[in-house]
């Protein structure tokens, strides 16, 4: 995921052509590294910018996800709101060859006058910030504070100080370097030395996707050695490099096995045939596609670890309980050989005295009615041995009746957990994720709130909406909360209900509004049934639908879990730029 810095500079030429000149009308926190823009623009109109300071993906775009907010803005977005709202964007610049972006900003002090502002995102990896900054460079906030102890030598970031730009990394500059620079550099290289890694050592502002693009270029292979390019595979080399300098910046996706891997800012050749490449006409809808999946799981990663964790230890707690219980299951099913024994005993009374640690008689169960040696009790008399044996019949038996009903309850509350597990995963921001802290209290698996004006609160999402190709609605419910409420409530008995068959997955209705819904309507329902399930990675999944009045939900049910009957089955393949088609905004 190289947004290096030649790449960066493609997306902030594509966001000045687009930005210029555009106002602040709001500001969003959506997550605690994510800070949105709402803009308008004279080019484009109402457009979000995210800028995004979290370490594993930081960037900057314009956006159309739908990112939930906080109900109470964080400290560090209302000060942006301070001095930055009514502002008007005048350029971003980029530190040249480095990942740092900076908006350049007109605004109103509290006095009237105008003045100039600064947002500096520093996309630099581990080091990645967003510091806002006044007229004369000072530190106004940043999401990250460093550098407290100002004995340390680590760049300090705090309010008051001024601020300094990252060290930069003693490179040569690739854009900048004549050919004869060049040249003397190649002509210095250790001669063993892979040519990738000799590029990614010498020069600034390259991805290693770059570095090896430029080597198998050269030597046909991206691992090719400077000692093997000869004179002609060196030209090439060069080339590559000074190509850099003027090339346009081309958006392109790289995808395997239909999932985005990688993008960058040229064409791409290094895969050959074992991946995808793909132009893409800006970069604000390649990173939006990109980052979308990504960004989303680890959103729900980091608000809901702890729902996570308790629902995952609960559900091993469930696993090693029924793989205990199926044991015990497993040992009550040769019962019928205690009765035998008892039996056995009965009949030999007559051999048998009081003390005695085993008695040797003929097993005549046995079609061959041999010989068999029974066990005794030495402390127990012959009928206290024969009853022992009757007993521990009686007792297996009753086993049996109730590990096969604990086994049952127990595997549906691991079908229950694993479904909570897979609607966390559907959240999409907090108020989700709050609604399944609410259904795993009232299940009894998290504690209720500690304080008490939390005790009564009651959050409540709405499902996701769709809209077929012909025009009918489709719901689908996130959590098990949701799914209820769809099935059992808001449904009508002539409206068609979809689930993925004996697969943890959404309530999927669609809304026939008093009609028979068209084919393709059906088929579009049923591939977000299975897009919206464990199923989301397979081919051919089957889902069952059919209309809500033969859905139930038996009395004592756990959340989400129905039954059916007069059902039809589809096989359909799940397919996300069909599901990013249909979604109501």
């Amino acid at each position: 995921m190289p947004l290096d810095a030649l790449c960066l500079s493609g997306v902030i030429n594509e966001l000045n052509t687009a930005l210029s000149g555009a106002r602040v009308d709001k500001i969003y926190q959506p997550g605690r590294d994510e800070v949105i823009l709402a803009l308008r623009s004279p080019a484009e109109g109402n457009v979000r910018l995210l800028l995004s300071a979290n370490p594993a993906h930081p960037r900057l775009h314009l956006t159309t996800l739908p990112l939930e907010n906080p109900e109470k803005p964080p400290m560090f977005c209302m000060l942006l709101r301070k001095h930055l709202s009514g502002s008007r964007l005048l350029e971003i610049v980029q530190t040249p060859l480095e990942r740092v972006a900076t908006l350049r900003l007109e605004a109103l002090n509290e006095l009237g006058d105008r003045v100039e502002r600064r947002l500096v995102l520093e996309a630099i990896s581990h080091k990645t910030n967003l510091i806002l900054l006044d007229g004369e460079d000072r530190v106004l906030d940043c999401i990250r504070h460093t550098g407290a102890d100002l004995s340390s030598a680590q760049r300090v970031l705090q309010p008051g100080m001024f601020y300094r730009l990252p060290p930069a990394v003693d490179k040569e500059n690739p854009l900048t370097a004549d050919r004869e620079r060049l040249e003397s550099l190649l002509a210095a290289a250790p001669e063993e030395a892979q040519a990738d890694r000799w590029l990614l050592d010498t020069f600034g502002g390259l991805s290693p996707l770059i570095c090896r693009e430029l080597a198998h270029h050269a030597g046909g292979a991206v691992d090719a050695r400077l000692n093997a390019l000869g004179p002609e595979g060196r030209t090439r080399l060069l080339d590559g490099l000074e190509a850099l300098r003027d090339a346009p910046r081309v958006p392109t996706m790289i995808s395997m096995e239909g999932r985005p891997r990688d993008f960058t800012f040229l064409p791409i050749a290094q895969y050959e045939s074992a991946a995808q490449v793909d132009a893409w006409p800006a970069f604000s809808p390649l990173l939006d596609a990109f980052f979308e999946q990504r960004e989303r799981q680890d959103r729900v990663k980091q608000k809901g670890q702890d729902l996570i964790k308790s629902v995952t230890n609960a559900r091993d707690r469930a696993a090693r309980k029924i793989g205990n219980q199926e044991k015990e299951l497993a040992a009550t099913r040769d019962r019928d050989r205690l009765r035998q024994l008892g039996d056995i005993l009965t009949s030999n009374f007559y051999q048998m005295e009081k003390g005695m640690a085993r008695l040797r008689a003929a097993d005549f169960y046995d079609p061959e009615g041999k010989e068999i040696e029974i066990k005794l009790d030495p402390l127990l008399t012959p009928q206290q041995n024969a009853a022992k044996y009757y007993k521990d019949y009686n007792r297996a038996k009753k086993a049996e009746e109730m590990l096969t009903i604990q086994l049952e309850k127990g595997r549906q509350e691991l079908d229950y957990l694993n479904s909570v597990l897979e609607n966390i995963s559907l959240a999409e921001g907090e108020r989700d994720l709050a609604e399944i802290r609410q259904e795993l209290t009232d299940t009894g698996y998290l504690r209720r709130p500690a304080k008490a004006r939390d005790r009564g609160k009651r959050v409540t999402s709405k499902p996701m909406e769709f809209m077929s190709t012909s025009g009918l609605r489709i719901s689908v419910g996130k959590n098990n909360s949701q799914n209820d409420l769809l099935t059992c409530k808001l449904a009508g008995k002539g409206d068609i209900w979809f689930h993925t068959q004996k697969i943890h997955g959404s309530h999927v209705i669609l809304w026939t509004e008093g009609g028979q819904p068209d084919l393709q309507s059906l088929n579009e329902a049923a591939i977000l049934a299975a897009w919206f399930s464990q199923a989301r990675d397979s081919s051919k999944v089957p889902v069952d639908y059919t209309p809500v009045r033969y859905v139930k939900k038996p009395g004592g049910a756990r959340p989400g879990m129905v039954i059916y009957t007069t059902y039809e089955t589809a096989q359909v393949t799940p397919d996300g730029e069909l599901v990013k088609r249909l979604r109501v905004k």
